[in-house]
């Protein structure tokens, strides 16, 4: 079967040399916009392509206010920041993540907690949740959800949209509700998905998306916080620029800030990108439709999208019988220069996340020893 596959993705892709993961596709404004970058010589992190990109990705995802920052975790740091994450606080989060979700939490000081994820989306399970909830959590006299086990406040859910596809938004949001616990979306991997008819980070009071050079559009580096709430907004564009009071002259700060604003050059990039992503999408798509239809003769199930959403399938991702087929599969793949990779390590297994709560994980034990990362770029060169 997998030499079968093999020939598949040739020729889906055109050529007999290696075939990566994702690469950055630059065939639109890209160079003219960097070159219009130099000449004016705003270069850092002013200049009119930064606030460009905010209104784009703004007006694209329905988002009222964007703030563009140097990468994606950056973001995740001020939006946990922002939701009240600190010391003997906890957030909610799924094992199955990259691992810049855990490493945020921890420069709020914060401590993660682990719970299971969905089959059908990779992305954290909203029964998963509420049973943890129903057997952890408890609303105090002060209207905040406290973890009983450990005495700490929960202050919020972190889910993913694991690969673009979108958790289940409508169930997790209710429960988040129900608890008084701030919903933070993690959307890094899904710019260009939609829930019903909403784009994904739209549920959450705070989300964030990534635009570093795998992502299905780039700056290169760069991310975005995505808020409806205008004093979020206000907060988070004044901490990721250094704090620092508008003043004509004066260089003053009224508060610990970040050096986290998106340099204008990587904002370029971005415009660029985003005149393009619509495009890019329905290409993504076609491509993901061409998985299923071959696994679907072939006896290989490739992940898909849930009824009611739209996944911008930025990874493809084949479901295995079991580890040893993964493992398979993974070696003859990368041994013909067609590069697959296994989904992250789950984050509980991490030596420095051994000590967090962690609770069900049957789900993530079962992907993690599954799934496989297929090419899903626009195009090899």
């Amino acid at each position: 079967m997998f030499n079968n596959f093999i020939e598949f993705v040739r020729d889906m892709y055109g050529t007999k040399g290696e075939i990566p993961l994702h690469a950055p596709q630059f065939n639109s404004n890209e160079k003219k916009y960097l070159l219009e970058t130099i000449d004016s010589t705003f270069v850092s992190s002013v200049g009119k392509f930064v606030d460009r990109f905010e209104q784009s990705v703004s007006e694209y995802t329905g988002i009222k206010y964007a703030v563009a920052t140097v990468n994606g975790t950056s973001a995740l740091h001020v939006a946990l920041k922002l939701s009240g994450a600190n010391r003997n606080t906890e957030v909610i989060t799924q094992s199955l993540t990259f691992v810049a979700t855990c490493n945020a939490i921890y420069y709020c000081n914060a401590s993660p907690v682990f719970i299971d994820i969905d089959k059908e989306t990779l992305g954290l399970s909203p029964v998963s949740l509420k049973n943890f909830l129903d057997e952890y959590g408890e609303l105090r006299e002060d209207g905040f959800c406290w973890n009983k086990l450990s005495n700490r406040k929960i202050v919020a859910c972190l889910p993913m949209h694991t690969f673009g596809f979108p958790v289940k938004l409508r169930e997790i949001s209710e429960i988040c509700s129900d608890y008084n616990i701030k919903l933070i979306e993690d959307a890094a991997e899904s710019l260009g998905s939609f829930y019903g008819n909403k784009h994904v980070g739209s549920i959450g009071e705070i989300s964030v998306i990534s635009f570093n050079g795998n992502k299905i559009i780039t700056s290169g580096g760069g991310g975005m916080i995505l808020t409806n709430n205008r004093s979020i907004f206000e907060k988070a564009k004044h901490i990721t620029t250094t704090a620092r009071i508008t003043h004509s002259w004066s260089i003053e700060h009224d508060e610990i800030g970040y050096n986290y604003r998106l340099p204008n050059l990587n904002a370029a990039l971005g415009v660029a990108q985003m005149e393009v992503l619509p495009n890019y999408i329905k290409i993504k798509r076609a491509i993901a439709k061409q998985y299923q239809e071959w696994g679907d003769n072939n006896g290989l199930h490739f992940m898909r999208e849930m009824i009611g959403t739209s996944s911008n399938y930025w990874l493809n991702v084949a479901i295995t019988q079991d580890k040893k087929q993964r493992d398979y599969m993974l070696e003859i793949t990368n041994n013909n220069n067609i590069v697959t990779r296994p989904v992250w390590k789950p984050m509980h297994e991490l030596p420095m996340n051994l000590e967090c709560q962690k609770y069900e994980l049957v789900n993530t034990c079962w992907a993690s020893e599954r799934a496989v990362n297929v090419p899903s770029g626009i195009s090899f060169n």
